[in-house]
């Protein structure tokens, strides 16, 4: 209960410390002390200090680990009234103070490319507000940016995660250790709905991410969770919580911090940290604006005071291939998360699906419109998994690389007559599906966008840049079009980034044509079919100018993947 000090026996009559750029409390001989002249007298030391050091102009406190909040209080209060009594300011350093459910904490990190700002809990929704707007405009008058541009002028967020923390200021007040059952409709509800894994994730989404899905591991690890999820309801000690599903949810490579329900601070008995009732998603990426990542928290709240009141007990939905094809789409996401703003207005909690829009805007940035005759061609940002590469200890590279080559995007045409209209990419036919309105159809487009030095598939050439074409059936030639390209049209290498976001949409709008398609009449389909080798029988029976049928994948239906062969 009180403080204790005396002289360290040292071998001679200086300090000298470890070497190292390391602050002083860091590079202290701890083991000279042993050089003693008595036992007693090594077990009478003390093996921490306060330490003083002047560093680069300023006059660094160093503090001691403590185990009792109350000393670290005392010892803080000590070097405040005496800094204040000199006149002297001080920079405190050092260990922090011992955990404690009186204590808020706030944490600047730097990170690569980012500064990650760990902000304190907050109680209330007035308190969450204020928080999210006041470091919002701490970092716009820093000069720090929550967005930035790439070289081609899409708009992107930081790539940094804007992680939501979910639990009570005691582990034994936890919501999710309280009512377990409230942890298990959370991962039932977010397997069920896809778009709330990609409307706010960043550009680096798949099983190989910062945050996967828990099913995106394979299917065959599905029943499994089903059944895990199932022994949650039953579980009567904290720790049976995370025996249950640590197994789960994590990432490929087995690490549970990088999942998109992180569980490693709920109730992890072999951890001092892990047993705090805390749950943290993570496949959040910063928004642009504050208003923005207050929606984010909205969305969370309501869905917890739903489940509170209601468990959420279905079985899991087996989506296969549907992941990686239809949600890859920005139609099938918005139309996916309006279906959960529905979910909440039926509960009772009003919402409403426009104030999420800016959000299918920004993650889904429109690339380009065209019109002829009514038909109109909308052409979209969609998702893309990135694979990260295997290691490859030859090249001396620091980290693994992620093949970004191959992007998607979607096309969406209003007004389509199929009797009368074929759309085409490339020269190759749309698998265009209806989304339940008349006359629109939607599809997917998968394509290698540039060359890298590494990455799978180096074979496949670039199919940049891409010609849609409105192919009349009836007179059997392209009667319009627009052109997409992935980087500058005239061939032009940006040598830096755009330095605000008048200069990244004058890139943008340069990489779309409004007009431009593939000019002469279709070859006729049976003449592709006679080429292919199927014979001149049938280049007699079937002259029409049209391009040829493509082969279907079942398991992408929606998805025109360019890198697949021509068709038969």
């Amino acid at each position: 209960a009180a403080w204790t000090s005396r002289a360290w026996p040292l071998a001679g009559d200086r300090l000298k410390l470890m070497p190292g750029g390391s602050p002083l409390g860091l590079r202290l001989p701890i083991g000279e002390l042993l050089s003693g002249p008595d036992d007693a007298d090594r077990t009478a030391t003390p093996h921490t200090a306060l330490c003083l050091q002047r560093r680069e102009g300023r006059l660094c406190v160093f503090m001691p680990p403590c185990e009792e909040l109350e000393h670290y209080a005392a010892l803080l209060g000590a070097v405040e009234a005496t800094a204040a009594e000199l006149g002297q300011p001080v920079l405190i350093e050092g260990y922090d103070p011992p955990a404690s459910p009186l204590l808020r904490s706030f944490k600047v990190t730097p990170d690569p490319g980012v500064i990650e700002v760990n902000i304190h809990p907050a109680a209330s929704w007035d308190e969450l507000e204020q928080n999210t707007v006041t470091l919002y405009e701490a970092a716009r008058q820093t000069r720090l940016g929550t967005e930035k541009f790439m070289l081609d002028g899409r708009h992107t967020g930081t790539g940094g995660g804007n992680h939501v923390t979910l639990g009570a200021p005691t582990a034994a007040d936890s919501p999710f250790l309280r009512r377990p059952d409230l942890l298990r409709s959370l991962l039932t509800y977010w397997q069920h709905h896809p778009a709330l894994s990609y409307l706010f994730s960043g550009l680096f989404i798949g099983f190989t991410s910062q945050a996967p899905r828990a099913d995106e591991r394979g299917s065959t690890l599905l029943g499994e969770f089903g059944r895990a999820l199932r022994e949650v309801d039953q579980v009567v000690e904290p720790r049976m919580v995370d025996r249950a599903l640590r197994n789960f949810l994590a990432d490929v490579t087995g690490n549970t911090h990088r999942a998109e329900f992180c569980i490693d601070k709920l109730a992890a008995a072999d951890s001092g940290t892990g047993s705090q009732g805390l749950l943290e998603f993570r496949a959040f990426e910063m928004p642009p604006h504050a208003r923005m990542s207050l929606a984010q928290m909205l969305l969370l709240r309501a869905l917890v005071a739903r489940f509170w009141r209601e468990p959420y007990r279905y079985p899991l939905v087996r989506w296969g291939t549907a992941l990686n094809d239809r949600y890859m789409l920005p139609h099938f996401v918005w139309r996916d998360f309006a279906s959960v703003i529905e979910d909440l207005n039926a509960a009772g909690y009003a919402f409403d699906l426009d104030w999420y829009a800016a959000f299918l805007e920004f993650r889904f940035p429109v690339y380009g419109r065209v019109e002829y005759a009514g038909l109109e061609i909308e052409l979209r940002m969609a998702l893309e998994p990135w694979q990260v590469l295997e290691e490859a200890t030859s090249t001396q590279r620091q980290a693994r690389v992620v093949d970004s080559a191959v992007e998607r995007l979607q096309v969406i045409c209003r007004n389509l007559d199929p009797a009368r209209h074929l759309i085409t990419c490339n020269g190759r036919r749309l698998p265009l599906q209806s989304t339940g309105v008349a006359g629109e159809y939607v599809a997917g487009v998968r394509y290698r966008a540039w060359d890298s030095a590494y990455g799978m598939h180096t074979r496949v050439e670039v199919h940049a840049p891409l010609v849609f074409d409105v192919i009349e059936r009836g007179l059997g030639h392209s009667i319009g079009g627009c052109v997409y390209h992935v980087a500058h049209p005239g061939g032009r290498a940006y040598d830096t980034f755009p330095v605000n976001a008048y200069e990244a949409e004058a890139r943008r709008i340069t990489r779309f044509w409004s007009w431009g398609h593939t000019p002469g009449d279709t070859p006729p389909a049976a003449s592709l079919r006679e080429a292919s080798g199927q014979g001149r029988s049938a280049a007699t029976q079937d002259t029409r100018r049209e391009p040829p049928e493509e082969r279907l994948n079942p398991a992408y239906p929606c998805t025109l993947d360019l890198r697949r062969r021509v068709p038969t």
